[in-house]
């Protein structure tokens, strides 16, 4: 996402949120258009002293991966809440009617508008800085939010091994001391997480390879069509949602990607086939080889199946290999969520400290310190609680980013997408229009506590826009001004 986006001042425009006031993109749309082909903006330019570590197609392969899977683990509330079937169905449909839609939406705009901050550029051109900055909002605050599940879940898996780890003062210190470890490894380079990504995607897949070939001659299918009793809705399409989403959190890092027109689409396509086949094969053997009840399958319970099918040796692999996800998923979330900040500051709706970075490792310090700190404070809220407000707030994004794409299509056909999604207008409609309503179903079933809670974030939100907008216009703070390198 290394570009340029400017819009076209409309300061006459009545009834425009957001386009007039200090922020402000100042060029023309032609000849914003002409600095997108180049890819000329300040998040594409290379920095003073330069930045030649720039992420390649297996590391970004894996980086996606673990924003969106990072393995099987977290999977089994699916068929605690719904059963066998319908949890088999969920993980089989599910890709086809989310995944592949977003995925396409987001190799055709991290293509054509290829600069750190992805959907944040995105909403920004289609609809001005303030429909940017409230992007950038929703998607960061789910981003940590959702940082803030995985030393949870890993938790999870490691008191099973370590039970005392599992509440009380040594359940927070582990979680802080993961949070810490963490964002430090993160602070090291883009290239080094890329790199670590993909060790850790081997070694976190690796035991449910074994339990799988394993379990295949004690695979009883009639158990795959067992349904669920008592079913709980709420928490099997929350998990679906939570396993298979964040498509588009990698575009964050365009800037850094190496080629990104035919990188992203090519590590999209490898990365989203990782997930299904991660998903449903060991859901397939866990479930057709022993003979479970629905009620047990909470969270960190492939470590129990392993043993039942295996032996314990093959537990504590699992439980190994649950911690090395929770890293990779961690450090993935932890990466987009600093460049998001990043690529918000190149634009001037945060203050050019976010663009700054470290010496040694060119990395985002400060955004990377301010999603650590923020994502250890949500550390220690309920697994289920996490799922949900992150969930609320990623829905919002994605119907905003949903509009934009559609926006863009319609009002700028001539904007070069090096991908483009080969279906005509209505076809489009019909593809944004499928998933959007899956959105607004999963807002519809959240509780009170998460709408509450959103739309205190959602408000803080526009605050913070209108803050920014006041320090710009008094000079409190130092702003980009678009057209500057931050170094």
């Amino acid at each position: 996402m290394a570009r340029e986006i400017q819009q076209q001042s409309h300061k006459g425009d009545a009834g425009d949120g957001g386009r007039g006031g200090a922020f402000q993109f100042n060029k023309s749309p032609e000849k914003m258009e002409s600095s997108i082909d180049v890819a000329g903006g300040p998040s594409a330019r290379p920095a003073a002293g330069g930045n030649p570590n720039k992420l390649t197609l297996v590391p970004l392969i894996f980086l996606i991966y673990f924003e969106v899977a990072g393995g099987p683990y977290g999977s089994e509330p699916a068929v605690q809440a719904a059963g066998a079937l319908y949890a088999l169905l969920g993980f089989l449909i599910f890709p086809f009617i989310w995944s592949v839609p977003e995925s396409l939406v987001t190799a055709e705009l991290a293509t054509a508008i290829p600069g750190n901050g992805g959907f944040v550029l995105w909403a920004a051109r289609a609809f001005g800085p303030f429909c940017g900055s409230l992007m950038g909002t929703w998607k960061f605050l789910c981003g940590v939010i959702n940082s803030a599940a995985f030393p949870a879940l890993c938790v999870e898996y490691l008191a099973k091994v370590v039970p005392a780890v599992g509440d009380g003062g040594p359940r927070y210190a582990t979680l802080a001391g993961m949070n810490l470890a963490l964002s430090f490894l993160n602070y090291t380079g883009l290239t080094i997480v890329g790199y670590t990504a993909v060790a850790l995607g081997a070694a976190s897949l690796a035991p449910f390879v074994v339990m799988t070939a394993i379990a295949v001659p004690r695979i009883r299918p009639r158990r795959w069509l067992v349904r669920g009793r008592h079913n709980d809705w709420r928490l099997f399409f929350n998990t679906l949602f939570w396993n298979l989403n964040f498509w588009d959190s990698a575009s964050t890092m365009a800037g850094e990607v190496e080629r990104p027109e035919r990188t992203f689409p090519t590590a999209l396509l490898a990365a989203g086939l990782m997930t299904a086949i991660g998903y449903l094969l060991p859901l397939m053997a866990g479930i057709g080889a022993v003979d479970a009840p629905q009620e047990a399958w909470g969270g960190g319970y492939y470590a129990d199946l392993a043993e039942m099918i295996a032996g314990r040796w093959l537990k504590y692999w699992i439980e190994v290999g649950a911690v090395l996800s929770a890293v990779g998923l961690y450090e993935a979330q932890l990466s987009s969520s600093a460049f998001q900040l990043l690529g918000m500051a190149d634009l001037g709706l945060l203050p050019r400290a976010y663009a700054s970075r470290a010496k040694w490792f060119r990395t985002p310090w400060v955004g990377i310190l301010t999603s650590s700190l923020i994502t250890l404070g949500l550390s220690f809220m309920t697994f289920n609680d996490i799922i949900n407000s992150a969930n609320f707030l990623y829905a919002l994004g994605m119907l905003m980013e949903f509009a934009a794409f559609l926006w863009l299509r319609r009002k700028q056909p001539d904007l070069k997408r090096p991908y483009r999604v080969p279906l005509s207008f209505p076809f489009l409609v019909i593809l944004c229009l499928v998933p959007s309503a899956f959105l607004l179903f999963v807002m519809a079933i959240a509780g009170w506590k998460v709408y509450a809670l959103c739309a205190g974030m959602t408000a803080g939100g526009v605050a913070v826009y209108y803050l920014m907008d006041f320090c710009k216009s008094r000079a409190f703070l130092k702003f980009s001004d678009g057209e500057e390198v931050s170094v």
